[in-house]
């Protein structure tokens, strides 16, 4: 007996679908065999890119194994009440079977999790038993991974890791037969959207040269410069790493000190500049700062060589010399994002030793890590065996690809990030949505061997970065305990790549006041939150409590962007007002109008 409410799904012509799964085959091998003529295999009958177990992920699962097997007791007792929960949700599923009305569910999906937002997976009582069933089982098998006793940390964390991706790949919304949605309009078009979805899957491997690239967005439906980075300015300095954009004021008055932003060279400084109504950089400008921002180049073979320390020499260092010579002031402030911000604290370490400290009046740190003691997930992917295996591959290249950099993000939330792609493009057949961030996530950097293999060994790895001298930089040790400098730090509550609670220790670090500013939301929109949007909240603390718990339990919520008081905090750090700079107008000449040439290479 059907639940009332139960959407049947119209059958086609059995004729007809036997005539499109003919067609569809037949088109489907012609696109396969096109692709297949457009590759080329390499030496060992492998697709570019093949790395065998870089990841170790063999051997920490091995060992996770052996670990259980001592314990048969824990196995069976989980095998039990994972039975248990089954026979309730299949007496469940039969009771609405016969008519009667849906009870509470066993179990359900997270309120943020989208791959069940279809209304079949509850009103149906099939789909609705095939997912309770992946979600139970779901549950079993990563609280049986996080109970194995006896791993180290790190080989815990990377079990737990690459079970969530296991896990999430075989969601039934990830299969034609068993996601409602794509089940129907299988039925409906007759097969039209697998052909459309092969094409793009094709497609998408062509573009990776063999590699699977999945398109997150309508790759022709922005163009740095004319729809995305658009905040009008001029490149007024450039050297091998960076060019250095001047933005053209909005008020009469603007501060006396001018602002510099240093973004992550992993990423394109855009995306504090996306559009009009959600960029940072235009909403600094409307507020009366002279704004310069760092435009990191996107390396290739040729600055194999490049250092951390050329980071810093040929990035701030010099653009706030560029910006004395733009403005005729020798003081800055200074905003850092991510590694930005790291490089930010680096920079005004060495300043200080050099004696030249007050050359920034005030800095400030946008989701910044300088204590990796806690890493997040992307401690997963930094043990010996996988830097070896990158640094063998950046040796042959002289950078790491932008797309590795990309594929390590979008395995943090991979459910959002890979698999609703998967099923959105191949499955559904349709064309991704125009959306400004997943294009400018799409726009990937690579990294230059040198720089890349000293950051990862000895700030992920080894951690030296918070120890005095840990680290030499232009053959100064680097200290961060004697920064003074006024700080205001801004971290995200749901940050997987920079842990708000790792940021936290930096609060007891700094030598001088420190100003510290939780976020909601992530690494991305908890920073990228315009007040006019009125999204998310924020929590501010006159105390910096021994542990960041003490700090939240005694926080105070305001609602709406942070980015409003960090404008306080900033205007009484920037002097009093002054006539308005026009890029070009000083000592340095305009080169080319914002945003560039340097932002608009791509990464192979």
């Amino acid at each position: 007996m059907k639940d009332e409410q139960e959407q049947p799904i119209k059958l086609p012509d059995p004729i007809e679908w036997s005539r499109s799964l003919t067609r569809i085959a037949q088109q489907s091998q012609v696109l396969v065999s096109d692709f297949l003529k457009r590759q080329k295999m390499d030496g060992g009958g492998s697709l570019p890119g093949s790395m065998g177990d870089p990841m170790n992920i063999g051997q920490a699962f091995f060992e996770m194994a052996a670990r259980m097997i001592t314990d048969p007791g824990r196995i069976v007792q989980a095998q039990f009440g994972l039975w248990q929960d089954y026979m309730n949700l299949w007496q469940n599923a039969a009771r609405r079977f016969m008519g009667a009305d849906a009870s509470e569910p066993l179990i359900a999906p997270a309120k943020d999790d989208k791959r069940f937002k279809d209304q079949a997976w509850n009103e149906s009582v099939v789909f609705d038993f095939i997912k309770q069933s992946y979600l139970l089982t779901a549950r079993c098998i990563q609280a049986n991974v996080r109970s194995v006793e006896g791993m180290d940390d790190a080989t815990a964390r990377k079990v737990d890791f690459y079970t969530r991706q296991f896990v999430d790949a075989m969601a039934p919304s990830n299969f034609v037969v068993t996601n409602p949605e794509v089940l129907r309009a299988t039925l409906e078009s007759g097969g039209d959207n697998l052909l459309r979805g092969l094409s793009n899957l094709l497609g998408d491997l062509d573009r990776g040269q063999g590699n699977l690239k999945i398109s997150m967005t309508d790759l022709d439906a922005f163009k740095i410069g004319v729809n995305i980075a658009v905040t009008p300015g001029s490149v007024v300095y450039q050297n091998d790493l960076m060019q250095l954009i001047q933005y053209n004021p909005t008020t009469e008055q603007v501060h006396k000190l001018p602002l510099l932003i240093i973004p992550p060279w992993i990423n394109k400084y855009y995306i504090l500049d996306l559009r009009e109504k959600n960029s940072l950089v235009k909403w600094c400008v409307d507020q009366g700062y002279t704004v310069f921002m760092v435009s990191w180049v996107n390396p290739d073979e040729h600055l194999a060589a490049k250092s951390f320390e050329d980071y810093m020499l040929e990035g701030p260092l010099a653009a706030l010399d560029a910006m004395k010579a733009a403005t005729g002031e020798d003081k800055a402030n200074i905003l850092g994002y991510c590694l930005g911000g790291t490089l930010l604290a680096c920079t005004l370490a060495y300043l200080t030793a050099k004696g030249a400290a007050d050359r920034v009046a005030a800095a400030s740190y946008m989701t910044t890590m300088i204590d990796f003691t806690e890493a997040g997930e992307l401690s997963v992917f930094i043990d010996e065996e996988q830097i070896d295996a990158l640094e063998q591959r950046m040796n042959k290249t002289g950078y790491l690809e932008g797309s590795a950099m990309s594929t390590t993000f979008n395995m943090l939330r991979a459910n959002d990030l890979i698999w609703s792609f998967v099923v959105n493009n191949y499955l559904l057949g349709k064309d991704p949505f125009p959306f400004d961030l997943l294009y400018w996530n799409a726009d990937s950097t690579r990294m230059p061997a040198a720089m890349h293999s000293f950051y990862l060994r000895t700030m992920y790895q080894e951690n030296l970065l918070k120890d005095k001298g840990g680290i030499t930089l232009a053959g100064v040790p680097i200290d961060l305990t004697t920064i003074k400098t006024p700080t205001f730090i801004v971290s995200t509550r749901e940050d997987h790549i920079a842990p708000w609670k790792s940021t936290y220790a930096a609060t007891h670090i700094y030598g001088g006041p420190v100003k510290f500013t939780l976020a909601a939301s992530g690494h991305i929109a908890g920073v990228v939150n315009p007040p006019a949007a009125n999204k998310y909240c924020h929590w501010v603390n006159a105390k910096l409590p021994k542990t960041p718990d003490e700090w939240l339990e005694t926080a105070k919520q305001v609602e709406g962007s942070w980015w409003p008081e960090w404008d306080k905090w900033l205007a009484k750090a920037s002097g009093g007002k002054v006539p308005a700079r026009v890029p070009g107008d000083a000592k340095l000449k305009v080169i080319e109008p914002a945003p560039g040439e340097y932002v608009k290479v791509k990464a192979s």
